[in-house]
């Protein structure tokens, strides 16, 4: 056999061997089992978000304005009475909308305008909550919205959450290795869904006056994580 022909034979036959043994390598990937699992962790709210506003109407749009500047500051100089500092204190809304009339066979044609000045406020102290609403309405806000409750500081929550959720996948993991036979190996892989607060969030709408002593409830505040985790099986 002549040199290059051996040459050429032994180079083919190395990568007829290297193909041989890749063959198996990707055939042995191990098997895994991928399991999510979920962790809540309630807790009293300690903060609140309530929106408060004023509504007004004039024959211009001047006169809406200037009425409505005039129970936007007296709402403003309750708020800081009451002690909200102006950090706690944050517009959300401002229109000014014509008026047209209610029949629809009249002539199209603007009768007024309305203004709307609506402000989001946040408490840091629940107690206030109540006399908070009652001293808006008696300031002259005649637009109240919803009250969101919230925790200030959730990271401790969130890192119980977390625990919370590794636990659960690897007891839901445990279960299913067990029905099926196998054993749990090494965890390949986690990845978190990601931890979000669910606030209660009762709904209080209110207009024109509140009786005294609005009462509020607080309720909880559900922390909740989500991992997946993926474990080797033998």
């Amino acid at each position: 056999m002549k040199p290059g022909i051996f040459t050429s034979a032994l180079v083919t036959a190395w990568l007829l061997a290297g193909a041989a043994s890749a063959q198996p390598a990707l055939q042995s990937e191990p098997r895994v089992l991928t399991v999510s699992g979920d962790g809540e962790i309630k807790a009293k709210p300690d903060q609140a978000m309530l929106s408060a506003g004023v509504v007004t109407e004039g024959r211009t749009a001047a006169d809406a304005l200037a009425a409505n500047a005039r129970k936007m500051n007296a709402v403003f100089e309750t708020l800081k009475r009451i002690g909200i500092p102006d950090r706690a204190i944050q517009t959300s809304e401002m229109s000014v909308s014509p008026q047209y009339p209610g029949d629809s066979r009249q002539p199209r044609r603007i009768t007024g305008y309305e203004v709307t000045n609506t402000v989001n406020v946040t408490v840091d102290d629940l107690d206030k909550i109540g006399p908070a609403i009652d001293a808006l309405v008696n300031s002259g806000a005649n637009s109240l919205g919803d009250i969101g409750f919230s925790i200030a500081d959730d990271k401790p929550l969130t890192a119980q959450a977390r625990e919370a959720a590794v636990k659960d996948a690897t007891a839901k993991a445990e279960t299913l290795a067990r029905a099926a036979g196998v054993t749990l190996g090494p965890i390949l892989s986690i990845t978190e869904g990601g931890g979000v607060a669910e606030p209660m969030r009762p709904m209080l709408r209110m207009a024109m006056a509140a009786p005294a002593s609005t009462p509020v409830a607080a309720g909880q505040t559900t922390v909740s994580a989500t991992v997946s985790i993926t474990w080797q099986i033998q």
